[in-house]
């Protein structure tokens, strides 16, 4: 794939532009960055305009003061979308980027085309709250990298680290490099706002895909769930066999459930059979 050169939004946010038709826009999970997607750009870039940004505290994008909540990581989305002169846009988010799509359903829907939840987060139980919320306290005291092995196990299979050092290294040191505060700040939310908006959620008009790894330990099968119940409308898949990370694991596989799911939400946008061809 040929290398994209990051473009600025006038607030600072960093973002990459590939392919053409329809826009879809890539949110990138916590501590990661718009990096991430490399695999799913190759694979929607030849039917959609991909669009892959670095949420605010990571990558090149601006730091969040201490505090920032969720709207204001959703009015991030909205001015890049804006900056872009898009009216509308499909939404994908990974893990703490569900968060941030979820947000931004309910913040600007009419903006919002469809949207697809990756490997996120919903309705912990009183357990699952207690080890993220602790996570975040080593974090908080340690810095980015505290906990960077423990995540790596719980988001790659054993097999995939094993044949893949490189990129395990790469993703270490892009958790390690991580700005303290920034990582702070989304971690503080991705910890404590799987419920965000919960009440609401009912609103969503738009096409929804809610998806996850029959193996991931932290966005668990019955999260997405539960998620997809409080939305009207909404699928769930479920990716045997697969873990927290499987756009980065298995593209393919995760790009084909994609496809599948864009060419039946957005019907207007390329026909079903050209992209599933």
């Amino acid at each position: 794939m040929t290398r994209l050169i990051a473009e600025t939004t006038p607030a600072g946010t960093s973002y990459l532009v590939s392919g053409s038709g329809h826009p879809v826009v890539l949110i990138h999970g916590v501590g990661l960055n718009k990096e991430m997607w490399g695999g799913q750009r190759v694979g929607l870039a030849a039917h959609y305009q991909v669009i892959a940004y670095d949420m605010l505290g990571h990558g090149a994008s601006p730091l969040p003061v201490p505090g920032t909540g969720l709207k204001e990581y959703a009015r991030q989305l909205h001015e890049l979308l804006q900056h872009l002169q898009l009216p509308q846009a499909t939404v994908i988010g990974f893990s703490m980027g569900g968060l941030v799509a979820r947000a931004f359903a309910l913040e600007h829907p009419q903006q919002l085309s469809a949207m697809v939840v990756l490997n996120s987060v919903f309705n912990r139980s009183a357990e699952q709250s207690a080890g993220v919320i602790e996570r975040s306290r080593q974090a908080a005291e340690h810095g980015p990298a505290a906990n960077a092995e423990g995540a790596l196990s719980r988001w790659f299979s054993e097999e995939y680290q094993a044949a893949n050092p490189a990129q395990i290294n790469a993703l270490r040191q892009t958790l390690a490099s991580n700005d303290p505060q920034g990582y702070q700040t989304t971690y503080q939310l991705f910890a404590t706002q799987d419920q965000y908006g919960s009440e609401q959620l009912s609103s969503i008009k738009a096409p929804t895909l809610i998806a996850t790894g029959e193996l991931d330990p932290g966005s668990t099968p019955l999260m997405a769930q539960q998620l997809a119940a409080r939305i009207p409308g909404a699928q769930v898949a479920v990716l045997p066999e697969q873990r927290h990370m499987m756009a980065v694991e298995s593209p393919r596989q995760v790009n084909r459930l994609l496809l599948d799911f864009l060419a039946h939400a957005l019907p207007l946008s390329q026909p079903a059979q050209e992209i599933l061809a």
